[in-house]
């Protein structure tokens, strides 16, 4: 079976253990991906810098600069999507990863099958599609939503979203009114390889409700269907 064209697809890989980065290096050489190497969190800064990957791998725990504080400084600068590679059962660091901004995270060990399908997965989120519904959205008079410039306003000012919320929102709006379900979602926002992760949709809703919201716990935008999904408020019958 020849590789997906990603000749043009460059990933840091960030780990201090370097037989494991010689490993997925040569797993996504194979794959056709081209691949830059840092073993701690300064040559990792370095490197996003001078090389300009598309995608980062990030361990958590190294020493010196661990995998957080490195992520933290990739979100200063940029929107570079960053896979962060976590212990198995540390549920702990996967939230805090993805709360700091991480697109994904891949438990140890994982085979590289797993890996590849994650990069990819990241890889096309990208952006929305010429097709896709654009133009200024008012809401109401506290949420107003930009989706050609991508800027979101609550009460007059101007919300950062990170691209995952603002992707999850964008499909939320598009479809308001109708309910989602978690699968419908999950494929949506993150792709087919997730549908066994329902966990990401309940924490990246509760990140817009956050944001967003009055009120997180009694929303008004974003609504809940119990045991199926959610819906987002029908702001275009609520305004006539």
């Amino acid at each position: 079976m020849m590789a997906e064209p990603n000749a043009k697809k460059r990933i840091l890989v960030v780990d201090d253990e370097k037989g494991l980065v010689r490993i997925i290096r040569l797993n996504l050489e194979q794959d056709g991906f081209e691949v830059v190497e840092a073993n701690n969190g300064a040559q990792a800064i370095d490197k996003l810098r001078t090389a300009l990957p598309d995608l980062v791998l990030l361990d958590v725990m190294m020493p010196d600069m661990d995998g957080f504080t490195v992520l933290e400084r990739i979100r200063e600068v940029g929107s570079t999507p960053v896979i962060m590679l976590t212990a198995k059962g540390e549920e702990d660091d996967r939230v805090r990863g993805l709360e700091l901004g991480a697109d994904d995270y891949v438990t140890k060990p994982f085979s590289p099958r797993e890996l590849t399908s994650r990069i990819r997965a990241v890889l096309r989120r990208g952006s929305l599609s010429e097709e896709d519904e654009t133009g200024k959205i008012v809401v109401d008079d506290r949420l107003t939503i930009d989706f050609d410039r991508h800027e979101v306003w609550v009460e007059g000012e101007l919300i950062k979203l990170r691209p995952t919320e603002y992707r999850l929102l964008y499909h939320l709006v598009k479809n308001a009114g109708w309910v989602l379900t978690h699968d419908q979602i999950l494929t949506k926002v993150w792709g087919y390889e997730y549908e066994d992760e329902p966990h990401y949709v309940r924490l990246y809703i509760n990140y817009l409700r956050k944001k967003l919201e009055k009120d997180p716990a009694n929303p008004q935008y974003i609504l809940t269907e119990r045991g199926v999904g959610y819906r987002f408020v029908d702001y275009k019958r609520e305004n006539r």
